[in-house]
């Protein structure tokens, strides 16, 4: 497993346009291997502008070397006041081409999904643009707004957009864990990305799915709305799905918006993907 940046902090940012105010994030990252798996194929990465997971596929030390390469590039993106859509693209294009190169030897391949949120302070208005490849994912919690941000790229996700499975059903499936987009296998990266505007109070789940195998959507809810600091949640969350199985690493970052913008009532917007859906 690769960890860019501290897994526990708190950073005030300057707010666009209005001189001496600023907001608060804090944010914690926990990672476990799991009750089942040899090794961590998760990484990810705290150093702002970018909180990402990747989730890596291939077995052993190719899935980990996959995950390791996407964080690696998403790093070089640290410290930066503003990143496009377009240097983003570019980044994970660069990150399949090492996943590529690495795998070149090796009999099943390798890849990784990946999901984040990269912080925008330069914009009029300050938000998060969330990104994803594969079925990481990320939810938002605005008071008592909850809600996936991101959308699976999954055999399964397929099945229930087109109402042949049930919600519900999926992770039962037997071809959950068949994702239909990732960096590497020698693809094209067609990450989607939308935007999240910054909002006292907004907390932001990034996870793999080694947390959403174990805990449905409602209990993620209701951990998140505990009233738990970011490290307590983040903690809880990991414990809850090792006690619910655990058979899978598990990659957690819970960043919470401490202070800012007053909240408003439509805290996310779907924004024009990167390449086409389904």
């Amino acid at each position: 497993m690769t960890r860019h940046g501290a897994d526990v902090e708190r950073r005030s940012f300057p707010l666009p346009g209005e001189p001496g105010r600023s907001f608060t994030l804090a944010w914690t990252a926990v990672s476990d291997v799991g009750l089942r798996r040899q090794v961590n194929e998760d990484s990810l990465i705290v150093e702002p502008p970018v909180f990402a997971v990747a989730d890596g596929m291939g077995g052993h030390a190719a899935g980990d070397r996959a995950s390791a390469a996407a964080v690696d590039r998403l790093a070089a993106l640290a410290g930066r006041s503003r990143v496009d859509r377009t240097a983003l693209g570019e980044v994970l294009t660069s990150a399949a081409h090492d996943i590529d190169e690495l795998a070149e030897l090796l009999p099943l391949g390798a890849g990784t999904t990946v999901t984040g949120a990269v912080l925008d302070t330069e914009s009029d208005e300050p938000g998060f643009t969330v990104f994803n490849v594969g079925d990481s994912r990320v939810y938002r919690l605005l008071g008592d707004d909850f809600a996936q941000v991101t959308h699976d790229h999954s055999v399964v996700q397929e099945l229930v957009d087109r109402g042949m499975l049930a919600p519900e059903d999926a992770e039962d499936h037997p071809e959950s864990n068949v994702v239909t987009r990732a960096l590497g296998f020698h693809e094209v990266p067609r990450p989607d990305f939308w935007t999240v505007p910054v909002r006292a109070g907004l907390r932001l789940l990034l996870c793999s799915d080694g947390l959403t195998k174990e805990l449905p959507a409602e209990r993620l809810r209701e951990v998140l709305s505990a009233g738990r600091t970011a490290a307590e949640t983040a903690s809880a969350l990991v414990d809850e799905a090792l006690a619910a199985g655990g058979r899978d690493n598990v990659t957690v970052i819970v960043l919470d918006v401490l202070d800012g913008p007053g909240p408003v009532e439509r805290s996310v917007y779907n924004e024009d993907s990167a390449g086409s859906r389904g």
